[in-house]
């Protein structure tokens, strides 16, 4: 007897899209509608290109496997998504045969590898940030002490300066080693400094950045936008670190709008995907979003981002987001930035409602 397999496929967690002899879909399970943001009735006879473009893996791979009758294999597949954070799929596709042996269709298998990316790319980040404070630790031990002579030296040569001209040379090179020092120890944060964590308003954080940006007056040509999610509880975190991350964010994106612009706050919570605690129990996350209308940056730039003293801007350090990852990550969290030319840029801050201990 046949059956219909459609309420079979709606049981399987993996996205399926089966496809006919031209490339047309024939059929697609509810999680495949979840991941391309379709639904049934919509992607059925569509051509598999309409579901996410000619490029994307998913049409790349079944017009091969109809051309070859092999299968095909691609992992860590971007997905953009209108409402949802971009996601990550893995994507097989395989050949279907009618009874002659002739290729009639595929199968397309798509599997959600947002979260395996997320937890590797925590790990990277984790041991970056390790890396950074070893640096941090070799550079504050030769540089530190050499700057305190180097300090004293000039302001002996003040106290002792018989002209002008003598005096503002001494004076810029307390001033440059005031300043080498000051490098040194935000640099510092990599290898120390504690959270004092208690019950913090994440939204009373924010608007608390937004009142002290709007006396900037790059913040006067910048329309602001509040979206916030009233369903997000008190977390527990280190309101003075957050404001720290959250301005950092706010001054990077009004400064990426020089002459105005459009700049989104938002938050809400992330119950799909929790952060599992040291006793293997899961914790919910909130995120969020800044996100701002400027001209965005090539995947060069983004790649370097967050390298300490890696900066596209003439007088700043490199230093902000590199810092802002590290607080964010001490508090168990994760930072991400999405962006490219003439789209914007897209910073977003996961955050667990509690401490991981």
């Amino acid at each position: 007897m046949a059956r219909d397999l459609s309420g079979v496929l709606d049981a399987v967690l993996a996205g399926v899209v089966v496809l006919d002899a031209e490339g047309r879909v024939e059929l697609i399970n509810t999680a495949a509608c979840r991941f391309l943001e379709t639904s049934e009735e919509s992607a059925r006879g569509l051509p598999v290109e309409r579901l996410l473009g000619a490029g994307h893996a998913v049409a790349r791979l079944a017009r091969s496997v109809l051309a070859s009758g092999g299968s095909a294999v691609e992992n860590a597949c971007r997905v953009e998504s209108r409402l949802e954070p971009n996601l990550t799929i893995d994507v097989a596709a395989s050949p279907l045969f009618d009874s002659a042996g002739r290729v009639d269709g595929v199968a397309v298998v798509l599997r959600d590898s947002t979260i395996r990316q997320s937890l590797q790319g925590l790990v990277a980040e984790r041991e970056t940030q390790e890396a950074f404070g070893r640096i941090a630790a070799g550079v504050a031990h030769e540089v530190k002490n050499p700057l305190g002579g180097i300090r004293g030296a000039a302001e002996i040569l003040a106290s002792r300066a018989s002209d002008a001209k003598t005096l503002d040379a001494a004076e810029l090179i307390v001033r440059e080693v005031d300043r080498i020092a000051a490098l040194v120890d935000d640099l510092m944060v990599f290898t120390h400094g504690e959270l004092r964590t208690g019950l913090v308003n994440v939204h009373r954080v924010i608007d608390d950045v937004l009142a002290l940006v709007a006396h900037d007056p790059l913040a006067s040509r910048t329309k602001i936008h509040r979206e916030f999610d009233p369903s997000i509880p008190e977390i527990e975190a280190d309101a003075d670190r957050l404001s720290q991350v959250f301005l950092n964010l706010v001054r990077n994106a009004l400064q990426a709008m020089e002459g105005g612009g459009s700049l989104s706050v938002a938050t809400r919570m992330t119950l799909e995907h929790r952060l599992r605690g040291p006793g293997g129990e899961q914790i919910p996350t909130i995120a969020v979003e800044v996100r701002d209308s400027g001209p965005g940056m090539p995947e060069d730039v983004l790649a370097k981002l967050a390298t300490p003293f890696f900066t596209t801007r003439p007088k700043g350090t490199g230093l902000g987001l590199a810092v802002s990852k590290h607080w964010v990550a001490r508090h168990g969290g994760s930072l991400q930035v999405e962006s490219a030319p003439g789209a914007g840029t897209r910073v977003r801050v996961v955050l667990p409602l509690r401490a991981l201990r």
